[in-house]
């Protein structure tokens, strides 16, 4: 479903994420019930999180829009096409865009930066998180496209289950 559809019949119960979003992935349109994460510049949770079964969930890493170094790569994105990730949404930045671009995942992210993040172990699993003017919370649905993201509490696609 189209997010400016979406928005047409269901805007008074849609949170509109500012829009400032780059896409990465092949799959350029993407939803599926929220997993959250919040870190700074540490990637490890990614990992762990990309390493699960994803079940056409959208991971959503509220990685306090630093840009200071990528919280996700080829090889986490590939986990992601691996275990069955709909998509991944950075509030920071990612980096081996041209690989992710060919990869059948949704990504969408902040900016890209060649550093890698550190590896201490540190951040938050499901927990509400917020960033560009919404509020993503676990097991609430979220759906992307080109023309950005928007936020549903309940699902907005008839296949899908909203228990």
């Amino acid at each position: 479903m189209k997010t400016a559809d979406l928005y047409d019949d269901h805007g008074d119960r849609l949170q509109v994420v500012a829009p400032a979003f780059v896409n990465y992935g092949a799959r350029r349109a993407f939803s599926g019930r929220i997993t959250t994460l919040k870190l700074f510049e540490d990637n490890t949770l990614v990992r762990e999180t990309l390493n699960q079964p994803g079940a056409g969930k959208v991971l959503v890493v509220d990685g306090g829009g630093s840009l200071r170094c990528a919280l996700l790569g080829d090889q986490l994105a590939q986990l992601a096409v691996d275990n069955g990730w709909s998509g991944i949404i950075v509030n920071g930045c990612i980096r081996d865009a041209d690989m992710i671009r060919t990869m059948d995942v949704g990504v969408k992210a902040l900016n890209t930066n060649p550093a890698k993040s550190a590896k201490r172990g540190e951040g938050q699993r499901d927990i509400v998180v917020n960033f560009a003017g919404a509020s993503f919370t676990p097991g609430a649905y979220v759906y992307a496209d080109t023309d950005g993201i928007v936020v549903s509490e309940t699902s907005l696609n008839e296949s899908e289950p909203n228990t």
